[in-house]
């Protein structure tokens, strides 16, 4: 008898703990409404995502999608608190709840979706080419038809020479173990293009068009994802509407202007009619 009132304790606590936490979760987007701001982590280092303007303000892509949230919560993109994270903090802040979201350039991958639940992508990143607008090679097509006369410059890793490889078989890789020094290597005519994230190339040829160009091609793609804490199903399907709805919908205007900013291009207009999530 003894041993049936443990179990049936047991399996009562679990039942006690698992409604807990299904409330807790449901009530994620209800805390944020109450506490009159989001919180959300991000970086400061890196443009175009998240880094500090000549004003000393916080800007970047991923900080615009925090706005698009505040506004969708309070019609009012003001309200939202920006966490200052490291990378390796992206995932620990969501699940410690010092933040209610993280949006930080993260790669959706299936291990970091064991741990977090991803929102609907808001980029899709990947390796480009950066280049000279004087330099010998004008474009990608350029450089592989250059061959092995061809120098790429590349941050140093296991797998740099391979990546590079993948797109430019032939070309000679130089890696450098800071990305100030790869570029170091283009300006100074040591390297004719730097192998980055495309998203880097875009944002170098926007600041300066008079300096730089892009090559024109663009592989290994990667997904960028939002992430939020595991539980807060309630929550992650509002934040997927939020994006949907400002990358194809009433809010695109908004998405637009921002994606043109950073990225110097304009995103494709939704079409009218049949959903484009169904095409």
């Amino acid at each position: 008898m003894r041993a049936f009132l443990g179990v049936a304790l047991s399996i009562a606590a679990m039942v006690a703990a698992s409604f807990a936490t299904g409330a807790s979760a449901a009530d994620r987007l209800e805390t944020i409404k109450a506490r009159g701001k989001i919180l959300v982590g991000t970086g400061s280092t890196n443009p175009p995502w998240h880094f500090k303007d000549d004003q000393g303000n916080l800007v970047g892509y991923d900080v615009d999608m925090g706005h698009i949230l505040a506004k969708a919560i309070f019609d009012d993109p003001t309200k939202v608190e920006y966490v200052i994270q490291s990378s390796d903090s992206r995932i620990p802040n969501v699940l410690t709840d010092k933040v209610d979201i993280t949006c930080q350039f993260m790669t959706v991958t299936a291990g970091r979706a064991q741990q977090v639940n991803f929102t609907i992508p808001y980029y899709r990143e990947g390796v480009g080419l950066l280049l000279l607008k004087n330099g010998k090679y004008k474009n990608y097509d350029d450089l592989k038809a250059a061959g092995s006369a061809a120098t790429v410059s590349v941050l140093q890793n296991v797998y740099a020479e391979e990546m590079v490889h993948q797109a430019l078989p032939q070309a000679k890789v130089d890696q450098y173990d800071s990305v100030d020094l790869m570029y170091q290597a283009l300006n100074s005519n040591r390297a004719d293009a730097a192998a980055t994230d495309m998203s880097s190339a875009k944002w170098f040829v926007l600041q300066k068009p008079d300096q730089y160009s892009e090559g024109g091609y663009g592989w290994n793609p990667q997904t960028y994802s939002c992430a939020v804490k595991k539980g807060d199903l309630e929550f992650l399907h509002f934040v997927d509407i939020a994006f949907r709805e400002a990358m194809s919908g009433v809010d695109f205007p908004a998405f637009a202007a921002s994606f043109k900013k950073w990225f110097g291009e304009e995103p494709p207009v939704p079409k009218v009619g049949f959903p484009g999530e169904m095409r």
